[in-house]
């Protein structure tokens, strides 16, 4: 299946894409996840999104990217999310690369943090994300803060 991959700030996205970006969070984080949380923080609006579409312009995946100072000191990747029946297939692989060289090229070479969900931990250390020991409970789910220290 042919993906396009796309980032753009969230002053770009047009009324459409954020609708879809956040029914598809919706749909995996509140409903198969059976987790009812605040999805919208306010923190969208000063953030790049990740879009990936399939052949047919349907959004099968987002992240969103946090520049410094939102969430962390640092730049951080959240509310990473891909359609069921797209997952096994490597795009969450290619969505993180996708990610982490925007937050190279965009805010340098910097130590980037991601908040995961704790059974996530060893697919975030494929990318070479590594614990920093902080673990908690997110909205009920066990989570770890992660971070990848580029070009170290």
């Amino acid at each position: 299946m042919h993906l396009d991959w796309q980032i753009k700030h969230y002053r770009d996205l047009t009324l459409n894409e954020f609708h879809d970006i956040i029914a598809l969070r919706s749909e995996v984080f509140v409903v198969e996840q059976n987790c009812a949380y605040q999805d919208l923080d306010g923190k969208d609006k000063k953030c790049y999104h990740l879009i990936c579409r399939n052949g047919k312009g349907k959004i099968v995946a987002t992240s969103r990217i946090l520049p410094p100072g939102i969430s962390y000191d640092n730049t951080a990747i959240g509310r990473v999310v891909i359609e069921e029946e797209l997952r096994g297939q490597g795009a969450g692989h290619e969505m993180m690369k996708h990610c982490i060289d925007f937050c190279i090229k965009e805010f340098g070479n910097e130590p980037i943090i991601i908040s995961a969900q704790k059974h996530l931990e060893n697919y975030y250390g494929k990318h070479e994300f590594v614990s920093t020991g902080s673990e908690y409970l997110e909205d009920g789910i066990p989570h770890v803060e992660m971070k990848l220290l580029p070009n170290s």
